[in-house]
């Protein structure tokens, strides 16, 4: 079974979305057991302050050490990680590979950051991976975490009722996007599905997937590249 462990500041802003759908799911199947902890059980003063203003001046306040300390090496203490992710919008972006990689270990410590930037030296000290979700700036790591683990968990064997659904995704065959999907009705406010698709012929179906998954494929790496 794996096991997910959260460090939050804000941790109301990541319990219900840990309480539904697939993740829920593969909790109660055992799949994987997932524990939040909130940094401000680790503050050590009676106000418990986890921040204060940065050192060198500078707008927005900083997420201290000493809370992050006493609460990481608590955990070690009690296990070990295969994995202490920081989220953060200087790490390497989180990809499908990386998800690959994750969903086969045992221990997942995420750290999330809020505010402006969590003290340095905690990172310095305990992180095996830096990881981001694209390039851009939230208020906190915790929604980059959420997504990093929904990403995870529906690759792990058992989670997900069909199989084969997790291998069939987008981008697990390199960076290509799959083929469009239709169910029924086959018409719908005069819109068809296509015909290959109601044919019956598996080669030709799978001809007509390859040839859209090229098209979109490419359009994805073009929209890419106009992005950057």
């Amino acid at each position: 079974m794996m096991r997910i462990d959260i460090i939050s500041a804000v941790p109301d802003l990541i319990v219900s979305p840990l309480n539904t759908s697939i993740i829920k799911r593969a909790q109660n199947k055992g799949k994987v057991e997932i524990y939040i902890h909130n940094l401000r059980d680790y503050a050590f003063n009676k106000h418990k302050q986890i921040d204060d203003k940065p050192f060198g001046g500078g707008p927005g306040m900083v997420l201290k050490p000493e809370s992050f300390f006493e609460c990481i090496e608590k955990l070690q203490r009690e296990r070990n990680y295969d994995h202490v992710i920081f989220t953060t919008p200087k790490g390497k972006v989180f990809n499908q590979n990386i998800a690959n990689k994750l969903s086969l270990a045992g221990n997942i410590l995420f750290v999330t950051g809020h505010y402006k930037e969590i003290d340095d030296r905690v990172r310095e000290k305990f992180a095996t991976d830096e990881l981001s979700i694209g390039n851009f700036v939230l208020t906190g790591g915790e929604l980059p975490a959420l997504v990093m683990i929904d990403a995870i968990i529906r690759l792990i064997p058992g989670v997900l009722n069909d199989s084969e659904s997790a291998l069939d995704d987008s981008f697990q065959d390199g960076e290509r996007i799959e083929a469009p999907y239709y169910t029924r009705p086959a018409e719908y406010r005069g819109m068809k599905v296509p015909e290959v698709l109601l044919s019956g012929n598996e080669k030709e179906i799978k001809k007509w997937k390859k040839e859209q998954s090229d098209i979109l494929t490419a359009k994805w790496r073009n929209y890419n590249k106009i992005s950057e």
